[in-house]
């Protein structure tokens, strides 16, 4: 796009005008792809030279192109700075580019810039409250739409909270579950006081840390100290964590990812075919693949080697393995899963669970006729499902989407989000990353709606 973009401009712009047209068009140009100083690199192997400063004016003081009265948009925010600043990125869904970027996130500035672009029909956004509003403020003739993502995510959330709020429960379900598959496959149960790693231990002990901290919130809040603000300072936490542990119903469970070798892509096929072949000396392989223009280090490899080895020593051991209770987020998932899809081991898991707390299975339940109603074509059915889940697990949920209920009932009659928005977010993140975070609002703006 960029490429087509530099092409345009190179030979639709001054052509007709005289070469130092032509070429301010080309160094704009570069401006806008590259950035300043890399702008300023790239246009001296280019034999184009200019500094980094003058490009960087050069696209400041450029026209931005104008563009049809838009129809149909999608609004969704991005991030100045994550969880402390944001913006908002306004998108044209039917021709797939930006229109604006707004450098605040409220309702106010959604707004104004509706009502100075009178015409649009439709609004995809997330379920942002400032964004509703200001929708219906700046456009109150414009159908919303809410994202379908976004509300199956609100789904998976809302999931998450109700076992939380039985964690208790689910943890008995999982003991029991575990005796009884080790009884039908005459395995020994794993023990928790089993040998354990010292990372295992220490994982475990800022565990134990954790769930004392919430022990500790909880008889400040049974005390009478409601307030998150005033919990906060005697235990030392922060209060938006207090917050979200009083959401969840307990303290949270930290998962790390698995460790992605993005350095070694291009060499994985020959390292694991020089595995296989026997070669297991991470020394070696190291050698080789810097013969071939490996340019990472020497512990990426001795990490990758020592993976592989894990891997193969657990699957050996897969057979004999003790089956374990999923966590709170897995068993959530399980949660919201057709019954009919579930092996007989996760099956078994939810058996129990339902027995220690059977309002897990009315969120199940409920869960999985919200997702189907999302993903099919019928918006009646919305009203009998909030009235079902009022007195549940998912009353929160239901409640926000009786506020909300015409933009849910849009994202079941339209095929319109804001994935495209997400995409163009994408692009603005790489944009300002290169920029290294020094520029302002204004030129940032200008290098998304013409490097579009």
């Amino acid at each position: 796009m960029r490429n087509a973009y530099l092409h345009r401009t190179i030979s639709g712009i001054g052509f007709g005008q005289g070469p130092s047209n032509r070429l301010r068009a080309a160094q704009t140009a570069v401006g806008l792809t590259a950035g300043g100083e890399p702008g300023g690199r790239l246009s001296q192997k280019l034999t184009i030279p200019v500094s980094g400063d003058t490009l960087l004016r050069m696209v400041s003081s450029s026209v931005h192109e104008s563009y049809p009265a838009p129809r149909i948009v999608g609004i969704d925010d991005w991030a100045w700075r994550k969880g402390q600043r944001y913006g908002t990125i306004v998108c044209d869904l039917e021709r797939n580019r930006v229109l604006d970027l707004l450098p605040e996130r409220n309702a106010d500035v959604v707004a104004e810039w509706l009502a100075r672009h009178p015409g649009v029909e439709i609004i995809a956004r997330d379920r942002a409250g400032v964004y509703a509003e200001g929708a219906r403020r700046g456009a109150p003739d414009a159908a919303q739409i809410a994202d379908r993502w976004h509300l199956l995510a609100n789904l998976g959330e809302a999931l998450r909270l109700a076992v939380g709020r039985h964690r208790k429960a689910v943890r008995l379900a999982g003991v029991a579950a575990m005796n009884e598959i080790a009884a039908e496959s005459h395995e020994v149960p794993e023990h928790p006081s089993q040998k354990q790693t010292s990372l295992q231990s220490l994982r475990h002990q800022r565990k134990l840390q954790r769930r004392d901290l919430y022990e500790e919130v909880m008889r400040l809040r049974d005390a009478g100290i409601t307030s998150a603000r005033q919990i906060a300072p005697q235990v030392g936490m922060s209060v938006r964590t207090i917050e979200r542990w009083l959401a969840a119903g307990g303290e949270p469970e930290h998962h790390r990812p698995s460790v992605q070798y993005h350095t070694l892509l291009a060499f994985e096929d020959y390292l694991l075919r020089r595995w296989n072949e026997g070669c297991h000396n991470g020394r070696q392989l190291l050698s080789e693949i810097k013969a071939q223009g490996f340019k990472g280090s020497r512990a990426t490899v001795y990490r990758w080697t020592a993976d592989l080895k894990k891997q193969q020593q657990s699957s050996k051991r897969e057979k004999s393995r003790p089956w374990r209770p999923p966590s709170r987020r897995r068993c959530a998932w399980l949660l919201g899963q057709d019954p009919q899809s579930c092996d007989a081991k996760a099956a078994c898991f939810l058996k129990h669970v339902y027995e220690h707390a059977p309002q897990l299975s009315v969120a199940g339940h409920l869960s999985r006729r919200l997702a189907a109603i999302l993903r099919g074509d019928d918006a009646s059915l919305l009203e009998g499902w909030i009235a079902e889940a009022g007195d549940s697990e998912l009353a929160s949920l239901a409640a926000g989407i009786s506020r909300d209920i015409e933009a849910v009932r849009g994202a079941i009659n339209h095929r319109w989000t804001t994935s495209p928005v997400e995409g163009q977010i994408n692009r603005l993140k790489t944009l300002k990353r290169q920029m290294y975070g020094r520029a302002g609002y204004a030129l940032l703006r200008s290098r998304v709606l013409m490097a579009a």
